[in-house]
């Protein structure tokens, strides 16, 4: 089976221009964005818009397709701004139900303290991610995504603990190659790699996860700061890569890169053939 790589890409001009760009660059599968990330809700989209996109996807052969839920979104409030997450999500969850589209890949948000959370506070967040479930389509999923912050998911010990308490058939998790990077996670050798999916099936749960989105570093190990940059021409050893895309408990899953690219203007064909160029099987 062919690997999975794909980016995300604008939908600038209609969802069909982000297959038509996939396509261009050489990948087959793809991320983007419902509508505008910095806004609350998703825009109406006709049953025209929906055909067409589905009319793409199919001639294209481009899939798996993920949304990627808004920046704005904060799970872990128990206010207004919760209660635009819980229904921006519901609203994009039923599009994506619509347009045959996976899932959505969210960042929980943060509480916004310097102190670990109460048990109390995690409640608020399940609180809201179950009220998006109970209103949701059962073929969408709920793909967390790890943090390379100090907000919600940037250790294993805490993703761990918030999949093993929701316990949720349509919750799954996506990695990120650079929040992992710049939350200490080192998976640049064989045995390194080996280890740390060992601890992600003891804490999470190898079958959670879904999706990689796959990115350089502009920044060193450990440093919490989460800056993307083309694979290759950032600090994360090019060996981490290789490994990501050859061993069999990783390259079956899709791939996606959110990178620069060559002119700053987002991933483009050399994007993807810095990893494709890695491959050895």
């Amino acid at each position: 089976m062919p690997l999975k790589i794909g980016a995300h890409l604008s939908i600038a001009g209609g969802y069909e221009n982000a297959l038509l760009k996939t396509e261009e660059i050489g990948g087959n599968c793809l991320q983007i964005f419902s509508s505008s990330p910095r806004n609350w809700g998703v825009q109406p989209v006709t049953d025209e818009q929906v055909n067409t996109f589905l009319k793409y996807k199919e001639k294209l052969a481009i899939d798996p397709i993920y949304f990627h839920a808004s920046y704005l979104v904060n799970f872990a409030n128990n206010d207004l701004i919760g209660e635009r997450s819980i229904s921006t999500l519901i609203d994009e969850l039923h599009l994506a139900s619509r347009m045959h589209v996976i899932g959505s890949i969210i960042h929980l948000g943060s509480f916004k303290i310097d102190t670990e959370p109460t048990n109390e506070q995690y409640d608020i967040v399940f609180k809201n991610v179950l009220k998006v479930l109970d209103s949701t389509p059962e073929n969408t999923f709920f793909i967390i995504e790890n943090a390379g912050n100090k907000k919600l998911n940037w250790s294993l010990r805490e993703l761990g603990f918030i999949m093993k308490t929701l316990n949720h058939p349509r919750i799954k998790v996506c990695l990120d190659t650079c929040h992992l990077w710049a939350a200490g996670y080192d998976l640049s050798t064989p045995d390194k790699f080996k280890k740390f999916f060992e601890e992600f099936d003891q804490k999470v749960g190898i079958e959670k996860l879904e999706v990689f989105q796959v990115n350089d570093s502009r920044d060193p190990l450990g440093s919490f700061r989460d800056r993307h940059e083309n694979i290759g021409e950032g600090t994360i050893p090019l060996e981490e890569f290789r490994l990501l895309v050859n061993s069999p408990l990783t390259s079956t899953l899709p791939l996606i890169l959110e990178v620069p690219g060559t002119d700053k203007k987002g991933p483009d064909e050399n994007s993807i053939k810095s990893l494709t160029s890695l491959i050895s099987y």
